[in-house]
């Protein structure tokens, strides 16, 4: 078994002494031990009204990084040492920020304003300005739906700098592989994964043997059709013969493609759907975003 700081007896003893010493109602609380790898604590808070967080000592930046991705009025309750005793504390995130984790424990966030939805779709103002051009947040959320993304699900994302972003979010107990073939794409892409404290996302450069080695099998795979593409599927398939694949096109003739394409890896009925989305703005215009074609399958069937 995988020897872990906080076992459950700790977890136990943190929640008797939670339970002791304040009116939180730990019924629903999210239980989260960010000292195991890619556990992200800023989405949990802000998807969970009370966060249960076991950390070890050594994260100087925790509260400015929760305060900087809007978290300021989220309340913490903690104490000082390692051990679930002692007189309780709390505080503001915004009041905190100058402060770090100086020893192994556990600590409730409280956030009153957490969403419990789903949401899919989030708008691009909120990610990084770069040299990427990201799609539609109407047109992700369809690409996402697609990938059917559920939590331990690993999944590989190809050239889809926005979807590694809400991948990582929605599916905390999973895995997100980015491979990112531009440098300037790629640091675009870092920034938003500071940005949103995303500890489940590993980016590699291109997809081979030796780049996927001892990373985590990715169950499904969504990539923008390039030149690379089919090289890049063989690749895969041969880590997962059975990987679910959603692909992104502009070009209708790539789209067509796909089907006799698909053939050849014995796949027999792709699915090749065109997305269109129209606005109307403020001044009575008429926008006509890019209607890109998406093609999905499972290998194996």
């Amino acid at each position: 078994m995988e020897e872990r700081l906080f076992n459950n007896g700790h977890i136990i003893s943190w929640l008797q002494y939670f339970s002791d010493q304040t009116d939180v109602d730990l019924e629903h609380v999210k239980i989260l031990d960010i000292t195991r790898k890619n556990k992200n604590l800023i989405p949990a808070c802000e998807q969970h009204r009370c966060v249960l967080v076991f950390t070890e000592a050594g994260h100087s930046d925790i509260f400015y990084r929760m305060y900087n991705a809007g978290l300021g009025e989220c309340t913490v309750i903690y104490n000082e040492g390692s051990e679930p005793t002692g007189p309780i504390k709390q505080d503001l995130v915004l009041n905190m920020i100058d402060r770090g984790i100086n020893a192994s424990a556990g600590m409730l966030v409280l956030n009153p304003n957490a969403r419990s939805t789903v949401k899919f779709g989030m708008d691009n103002s909120v990610l990084a300005k770069g040299s990427v051009k990201y799609v539609g947040s109407e047109i992700r959320a369809i690409i996402l739906s697609k990938m059917q993304i559920e939590e331990g699900k690993n999944i590989c994302v190809i050239s889809g700098e926005s979807i590694v972003v809400e991948s990582g979010i929605l599916n905390g107990e999973g895995s997100i592989i980015a491979v990112e073939y531009n440098s300037n794409d790629r640091r675009a892409l870092e920034e938003n994964v500071e940005q949103f404290g995303l500890n489940n996302v590993t980016i590699i450069d291109h997809v081979d043997e030796e780049s996927m080695r001892g990373l985590p099998i990715p169950d499904v795979t969504m990539l923008v059709a390039s030149a690379s593409m089919e090289q890049e599927i063989t690749e895969l398939l041969k880590l997962n013969p059975n990987m679910e694949f959603v692909i992104y096109t502009l070009d209708f003739v790539l789209a067509a493609s796909m089907i006799d394409y698909c053939k050849k890896i014995c796949i027999s009925d792709p699915e090749i759907i065109q997305i269109a989305v129209s606005k109307v703005t403020s001044r009575h215009n008429y926008e006509q975003q890019p209607a890109p074609w998406l093609i999905s399958f499972k290998a194996g069937e």
